[in-house]
């Protein structure tokens, strides 16, 4: 499945996040590699250096946008400092505890490919990966940024924990509800998507100087980016090609999630939609046959549709909140990206 929503401007992209791995890369390995035996093992297993036994794995790691973001925010404020690196790193140590544990939450087996860190070493395990990455986020921002901003830094990853944690908490409750309004999940994927990406952003202006109002500006355009991202990751979700994902065919509708093209179909009092709420309310485990039909129920609702037209609302908001005089070439196609994806 092909997601378009534009032409991503001349930029290297995909340049821009691999760059961002290979800075952020040696700075995980070295924090990795001084984690206690079972810990550092289930770290690099997870960030796909090695296989469970210990051999060195080919396999692909994340998409590195947020790192890149920082890099990106950081360009766009006067250019990347000391601590910019730190930070890129902190935050894909914290968006890696955040995965862990929402795979454990999901309950969803596979990861990029593979299976989940939960699924081989047990879900006590596979939370104590979680604790141990987040911790080392804050402690790699803290040791890393310049001494006038650390707090600041610091003070901005522990209100973005807080709000990540709401929102994980609402997304599961809505696995029980069957009347959940666009507002509500728009709220939800804030504090679930939005805050991180806003902090990631933040933080790269902070490291290059930013003053409040720029940094401001920058968690801004994070947020409404992590909205879009987390619209099309929905669409991904349901209709992605495993191939791609490294996930299975409609794993959301395997679970009855309610992601945006679900609520939106569902609010659309349609003959699809009616039957698309019985679909959920059933009780029996979801068949093929029954994700298939989810899937065009979906789509002749207009659920497909109208998270691919709130999708582009939202990469245009995140443009429209950069600071004019930001050099922001790299943040507006990553916005373009982040929404132009497959994966």
């Amino acid at each position: 499945m092909k997601v378009k929503l534009g032409t991503v401007p001349e930029y290297p992209v995909r340049e821009l996040m691999i760059r961002a791995r290979d800075e952020c890369e040696p700075v995980l390995r070295d924090v990795v590699d001084n984690l206690p035996g079972p810990l550092r093992h289930m770290a690099g297993y997870h960030f796909g250096w090695w296989e469970r036994d210990g051999a060195v794995s080919s396999a692909r790691s994340g998409k590195w946008l947020r790192p890149a973001l920082v890099f990106a925010a950081a360009a766009a404020c006067g250019g990347a400092q000391h601590g910019t690196v730190h930070a890129a790193a902190a935050v894909e140590l914290f968006h890696n505890f955040t995965v862990i544990h929402d795979d454990v939450m999901d309950h969803d087996h596979i990861r990029r490919g593979r299976a989940t860190v939960w699924r081989v070493w047990g879900v006590d395990n596979a939370m104590l990966l979680g604790d141990a990455l987040h911790a080392l986020a804050g402690w790699k921002l803290a040791a890393g940024f310049p001494s006038a901003v650390a707090a600041d830094a610091v003070a901005r990853l522990g209100s973005t924990a807080v709000e990540v944690c709401i929102g994980q908490y609402e997304d599961t409750a809505f696995e029980t509800r069957s009347d959940i309004s666009e507002a509500e999940y728009v709220r939800m994927a804030t504090g679930k998507t939005g805050a991180l990406l806003g902090c990631a952003c933040a933080l790269g202006a902070l490291s290059a100087g930013g003053d409040g109002v720029t940094v401001s500006a920058m968690d801004g355009f994070g947020r409404e980016l992590g909205l879009a991202f987390q619209f099309v990751d929905d669409v991904i979700g349901i209709w992605g090609d495993p191939e791609v994902t490294g996930k299975p065919a409609g794993s959301d509708l395997t679970r009855r999630k309610h992601t945006l093209p679900v609520v939106t179909a569902l609010a659309s009092n349609t003959d699809a939609a009616a039957d698309l709420m019985k679909l959920y309310r059933s009780t029996e485990p979801m068949s093929p046959e029954d994700i298939a039909r989810a899937s065009a129920l979906l789509e002749a609702a207009g659920g497909k549709r109208e998270a691919m037209r709130q999708a582009r609302l939202r990469v245009s908001a995140a443009v429209r909140a950069l600071p004019d005089r930001a050099e922001a070439d790299g943040l507006r196609a990553l916005a373009l990206f982040a929404a132009d994806r497959e994966w």
